[in-house]
């Protein structure tokens, strides 16, 4: 069974950062496209950022790219978030994902597109 441990979350006031990281199996995470989702009670699971390990190149949710940047450190097999500006409307547990690489996209931040998933981290913002 393939594991993504995220680990990072906390509470913070509003105007705050948190980073959160995302380990992967070698095998994965390799010239793999991973990517951060969240969802908040009664809502839906969206897509946050993604992130191509092979080249480093991102993708954004368009409400959220300058606030959020997603990294990565190719040695260790880690890929992080990093949030800043945190607003109460952030608050939601926060998963990594992976995709399995034989399988078609269906949407860049899609939780349709990704087979791999890891346990979540709540973030909570307050106001």
């Amino acid at each position: 069974q393939v594991q993504l441990v995220e680990s990072g979350g906390g509470s913070v006031q509003a105007g705050g950062s948190l980073s959160l990281s995302c380990t992967a199996p070698g095998s994965i995470y390799s010239d793999n496209h991973m990517a951060w989702f969240r969802q908040a009670p009664g809502k839906e699971r969206e897509g946050v950022a993604l992130i191509y390990t092979g080249d480093g190149k991102t993708w954004y949710h368009s409400s959220l790219q300058g606030r959020f940047t997603i990294s990565h450190n190719n040695p260790h097999n880690i890929v992080y978030l990093q949030m800043n500006g945190l607003k109460p409307e952030d608050t939601a547990m926060y998963y990594c994902a992976a995709r399995d690489k034989s399988k078609d996209w269906l949407g860049i931040l899609s939780p349709a597109s990704y087979t791999y998933w890891g346990q979540g981290t709540q973030v909570t913002v307050s106001s």
